[in-house]
């Protein structure tokens, strides 16, 4: 039987007219079977630190006084080897929609697969959990089933199983990709006055071995990071 994998799916300034330069889409996933374990991990971690299990942890929450909570959260995702993350960073300065015929949503579509497509296996199936906070997002994830399912001629959803909208603080899984996607947008953002965030992005930067600014080797699997520059690429 083909394994399973579930991805926790996240982004930041995605919005068209949001004075954000650089919209980020990331996914971190694991093994269905383990998706248990991890989140009593991650609970454990939140106990050491004094924070109850229900309280949602986020990258907005990054401060001084909790920074030994992130910088553990950080240690254990790259100490943990069933986890892995894949994040794309898009330049929306160079967008030019008119002349490629589509709106600002078709585009966000199509960086969604590019985000994705390298995560997937066609010998393995997928479970896809998104943290869609807007009005639109029932409509957003049948959708993006839709152009996932199509991109990888997957028309009878074996290979991606489901997707799916699942609140963030119910999910430990999802508040870890929202703690390194926070991350790279606040990096590539231009990074605010923020000691305690920038010494988490250093934390980062240590641990996986890259800059952070640029993009990551194709087959990298443990921190994968593409940034997307408008000429498509297989990256």
């Amino acid at each position: 039987m083909s394994e399973i994998f579930n991805i926790y799916c996240d982004e930041s300034c995605h919005l068209e007219n949001d004075h954000y330069r650089f919209m980020v889409l990331g996914g971190l996933w694991c093994p269905t079977e383990k998706t248990r374990e991890i989140a009593v991990r991650i609970r454990e971690i939140k106990h050491k630190h004094q924070i109850p299990h229900c309280r949602e942890l986020k990258w907005s929450k990054v401060s001084a006084a909790k920074l030994d909570l992130y910088l553990d959260l950080i240690d254990y995702f790259f100490d943990d080897d069933d986890l892995n993350f894949r994040v794309l960073v898009a330049d929306k300065s160079i967008l030019d929609h008119g002349a490629f015929n589509q709106s600002h949503d078709e585009w966000y579509y199509k960086m969604y697969f590019d985000m994705l497509k390298v995560i997937f296996d066609p010998e393995c199936r997928y479970r896809i959990y998104l943290d869609i906070k807007d009005t639109q997002g029932g409509e957003k994830v049948r959708r993006l089933h839709r152009v996932l399912c199509n991109s990888q001629y997957d028309f009878s959803q074996k290979i991606i199983e489901r997707v799916q909208i699942v609140e963030s603080h119910h999910v430990e899984q999802l508040q870890l990709a929202d703690l390194l996607i926070g991350a790279i947008s606040y990096l590539h953002n231009q990074p605010g006055s923020s000691e305690a965030k920038q010494t988490v992005i250093e934390r980062i930067k240590q641990r996986s071995h890259y800059s952070l600014r640029q993009q990551t080797l194709y087959r990298e699997k443990k921190f994968n990071l593409f940034i997307w520059n408008g000429q498509g690429g297989r990256h």
